[in-house]
C-alpha cells in the first residue's frame, strides 16, 4: 500500500518538475513561497511548543491559542506540499540540477544508484578527454596553416 501511494507521488512530482522547468520564474516562486511557508510554520509550530511549556501557571492560555496553533501547522504543510511536489525540498540537498534534468527528463540524483552515479562520471571524463585531444589536434592544425603562410 505504501509503495503504490509513494510511487503515485514520485510520478506526480516528475510530471510537475518537467512542466515547470519549461517556466522557471514561475517555479522560483512556487519553490520561494513554498521555503517561506516551511519555515513560517516550522517557526510559528517552535513558538506554541515553547509557549505550552515555558510559560508558567494560567498565562499559558493567554499566550497561546487554537488558531495561531492551528496556522503555523497550515503553513508548515502547505509549504512542505509545495517543496516536496515540485522536487524542491530533496533538492535543496542535493543540488541545483533539478531544472536541467526535468528538462532532459532524466533520473533525480536522488533516484540513481552508485553504479549509475559512477557511469556518469566516468562518461563525464571521456567527454572531458576527447576535448582536450580534439583542442590539442586544432592547435596543432592551426600551428600547419600559419606554417605555410
Amino acid at each position: 500500500m505504501f509503495k503504490k501511494i509513494f510511487a503515485f507521488f514520485d510520478r506526480l512530482e516528475d510530471k510537475v518538475r518537467v512542466k515547470l522547468s519549461h517556466y522557471s520564474m514561475l517555479y522560483a516562486v512556487i519553490g520561494g513561497v513554498g521555503t517561506v511557508l516551511f519555515w513560517r510554520g516550522g517557526w510559528h509550530m517552535a513558538d506554541a511548543v515553547s509557549a505550552m511549556y515555558f510559560v508558567v501557571g494560567n498565562d499559558v492560555m493567554q499566550t497561546i491559542n487554537r488558531p495561531s496553533i492551528m496556522d503555523g501547522a497550515v503553513s508548515f504543510l502547505v509549504g512542505l506540499f509545495l517543496l516536496l511536489i515540485t522536487g524542491l525540498f530533496v533538492a535543496t540537498f542535493i543540488g541545483d540540477h533539478i531544472i536541467v534534468s526535468g528538462l532532459r527528463k532524466e533520473k533525480k540524483m536522488a533516484e540513481k544508484t552508485e553504479a549509475e552515479v559512477e557511469e556518469e562520471v566516468n562518461m563525464l571524463k571521456r567527454v572531458h578527454d576527447e576535448l582536450h585531444s580534439f583542442s590539442n589536434r586544432l592547435e596543432e592544425i592551426e600551428k600547419k596553416i600559419d606554417a605555410k603562410n
